[in-house]
């Protein structure tokens, strides 16, 4: 059973949203504020948590900021603002979907299965044979310094651990499966995000940039993701 964590001081939306994704099968915690949040997703991981961004004591960026400091667990924010660049800071502090309020149960449960299916590791080809590091395989690959197993959800650079939120894994996995082939942002975004998820060129955009700030932490010479301005992204040769 997969576990959500919910954190809003809207305990209506506590209550109704528990008890819609508990009636799909899930098992939900509930916290009411984001002291409590942080707190129970550190003692109690779940399998993906749901923030709200206005809450007492901490709102929701600061969890998630402090969040990402020690765990990759995909992040749904929920959130009544209807400003730009609110989006735009969560996404780059690694979040990986957002939800307005007021908003469709049916939404949230179906943005819950899509990136729960995203975050799974994949399936590998037991009668598969040679290498596992041919360019063939999808699920382990090495590209120069760069290592990323799809199974185990792993990223490497030159020996440093690269941590990544599901949706970053997923792009940086479909550039480096090609290297030198240009993708635009409407094929990293099918690769990244279930058909019925909308996302819009400034969230692949974004995540871009994160991705150069992970492994910028950790080498700041890398420049492996070229920019082809509107065209899209690739991986260097």
């Amino acid at each position: 059973m997969k576990k959500i964590a919910l954190v809003d001081d809207d305990r209506n939306i506590l209550t109704s949203v528990s008890m819609t994704l508990e009636a799909e099968g899930y098992s939900v915690a509930t916290y009411t504020d984001g002291v409590s949040g942080l707190e129970g997703l550190s003692t109690n991981i779940p399998d993906l948590a749901i923030l709200d961004i206005k809450m007492p004591r901490m709102d929701g960026m600061e969890l998630l900021r402090r969040l990402r400091q020690k765990s990759d667990i995909p992040v749904i924010f929920l959130t009544s603002k209807d400003e730009e660049i609110d989006e735009l800071f969560g996404l780059k502090m690694g979040a990986d979907d957002f939800i307005s309020k007021p908003f469709s149960q049916r939404l949230l449960v179906e943005r819950v299965k899509a990136i729960l299916r995203r975050s799974e590791p994949r399936e590998t080809n037991s009668g598969a044979t040679g290498s596992t590091n041919s360019t063939s395989s999808k699920t382990f690959i090495e590209r120069g310094l760069l290592t990323m197993d799809e199974e185990r959800h792993t990223c490497v650079w030159n020996g440093k651990p690269v941590v990544l939120t599901v949706t970053e894994f997923l792009i940086l996995h479909a550039l480096a499966l090609r290297p030198g082939v240009v993708k635009s942002r409407n094929s990293l975004m099918d690769a990244a995000y279930d058909d019925q998820v909308y996302v819009d060129d400034r969230t692949i955009d974004s995540h871009i940039k994160r991705l150069r700030k992970k492994f910028k932490m950790v080498d700041d010479k890398f420049d492996m993701i070229d920019t082809l301005y509107g065209v899209g992204y690739r991986f260097k040769e």
